[in-house]
């Protein structure tokens, strides 16, 4: 061979040596940028090119796949959507994913490593693996007792097992289809903008992404600090609250809404079944800010990262206060705040011995061959109280219902226990009031731990009574019974 032939041979070689180094940093080495750039389009192809995998209330799959005909193969669709919406949150195609369909989005497209059979030859073949199910907690008839009571007001309700954590419903009014805007069509993109100009909100999720003043259902909270802490020994004895109570370092009286309130010395079981603000403002700074802070927090109060999967908001319960702050707070006024989550946490507290259990969602993945994934089991979040103070805290919350404000949930062969609250909120306190019902309830005679405690907020109501007894608690009962009766 000539040298001119060598040269070229040599050259050729070189030439094929750069494509193959090229053509692995591409394939190898940027694979994994080139599949998240913006442009690419090839991983959405992909992604829709099967039908999503299903989640689950019970043994029914609430969600579903259509083929579209166009260019992304299949679309989301939903079985009784708005029931459910504040569970499954929605996949669009156009606008991306939310709650249990963004936390498990990677197990529902088929992304999750944990799907794959053989990952390596996967990873090589680019084999698709079909998407998996999320099966939830949610009792389904728990569910449609919530969304039916709600009916067309503003609110949520969300109910745990108080054992376990389990959520057996999540429910935020007014809802919405998440199926009308899952593809890309004109009318996808119409009913997306309908809903985000909607005044109503009906994609906030109001259960777990709203904060509200809980008003006096915070009285839970401050009656068990004040029996841990000592301050209170006896619910029946007298307290040494005076009536009027002025506010610390004020000339303002902390006023009742039950005239039977307005004399000194209520007993910590009258004030609670009365729903007595002075007494129970007056315990708070009492208990002090230390260890009112503590209890709030054992319960779930400012926790920045409850995720059930899906993240909650943060509830609020300030930790810097000066005393008449501390007393408005003790109340659930001034800046206290909480999600009806964290509010049904602090009942389930209370039902479970003082015990609350991390709020789950999600009862196991499994593959689409219905073999797990990963199973959640029950895990304990805090020990807010001792057993000995939440059997006392129960009995008052048993009072409240049996002969105070909380009448409207006696459940008929059953023990129920609730706490009424009705929260002043907006300029000079000129907004609608949110009207709140906490509760738990067991069936008559059973020893064992209650199976359902509940949490109701009615945010805006057309009603002309607006109060947590009127409003909320028939919505709680319905929620229990139907826990009950399963």
């Amino acid at each position: 061979m000539s040298v001119t032939g060598r040269r070229a041979g040599t050259f050729c070689l070189l030439l094929i040596v750069a494509l193959c180094a090229q053509a692995t940093r591409v394939q190898v080495f940027r694979a994994d940028r080139l599949n998240r750039n913006a442009a690419n389009q090839r991983p959405v192809i992909e992604r829709y090119a099967q039908p999503r995998g299903g989640i689950l209330v019970g043994a029914d799959t609430v969600t579903g796949s259509s083929a579209t005909g166009g260019r992304f193969d299949f679309k989301r669709t939903y079985t009784d959507g708005p029931l459910f919406a504040a569970v499954t949150g929605y996949s669009s195609q156009t606008y991306g994913n939310s709650q249990l369909e963004g936390t498990e989005d990677a197990l529902l497209s088929g992304t999750d490593g944990r799907l794959a059979g053989w990952a390596v030859w996967d990873a090589v073949t680019r084999r698709q693996n079909p998407g998996g199910d999320v099966h939830t907690t949610i009792d389904r008839a728990a569910q449609e007792a919530a969304v039916r009571g709600l009916g067309g007001q503003k609110g949520a309700v969300a109910a745990i097992e108080p054992a376990t954590g389990r959520i057996l419903a999540l429910a935020s009014t007014p809802s919405y289809d998440p199926g009308s805007f899952a593809g890309t069509s004109a009318g996808d993109q119409e009913a997306w903008n309908r809903l985000q100009g909607d005044a109503d909100q009906p994609m906030l999720n109001r259960a777990l992404r709203q904060t509200y003043p809980p008003g006096s259902a915070f009285k839970v909270v401050t009656a068990a600090a004040a029996l841990e802490s000592g301050v209170v020994t006896d619910v029946d004895a007298p307290t040494d609250a005076p009536y009027p109570y002025v506010l610390p370092g004020t000339t303002t009286p902390l006023v009742n809404d039950a005239p039977a309130c307005d004399v000194p010395g209520r007993s910590l079981d009258a004030a609670m079944t009365l729903s007595c603000n002075s007494v129970l403002g007056y315990l708070g700074v009492r208990v002090g800010l230390e260890r009112m802070a503590a209890t709030a927090e054992a319960f779930g109060f400012g926790d920045a990262r409850l995720d059930i999967p899906v993240r909650a908001a943060r509830s609020v319960f300030d930790t810097r206060m000066d005393e008449s702050q501390l007393a408005l707070s003790s109340i659930g006024q001034f800046d206290t705040a909480a999600t009806p989550l964290v509010m049904a946490m602090v009942a389930a507290g209370v039902a479970d011995n003082g015990t609350v259990m991390r709020p789950q969602l999600v009862d196991r993945l499994t593959r689409s061959d219905g073999t797990t994934v990963q199973l959640m089991r029950p895990a304990v979040y805090r020990q807010a109280m001792s057993p000995g103070t939440a059997g006392q805290v129960r009995r008052l919350m048993t009072d409240v219902v049996e002969k105070g404000t909380g009448g409207a949930a006696r459940i008929a062969g059953a023990v129920v226990g609730g706490k009424t609250g009705t929260a002043q909120h907006g300029v000079d306190n000129t907004g609608t009031p949110y009207a709140w019902f906490v509760s738990w309830a067991a069936p008559a005679g059973s020893t064992a731990v209650p199976p359902v405690a509940v949490a109701v907020v009615i945010a805006d109501s057309d009603a002309t009574d607006v109060t947590g007894g009127a409003l909320a608690a028939p919505v709680a009962r319905a929620v229990m019974q139907a826990v009950l009766a399963g």
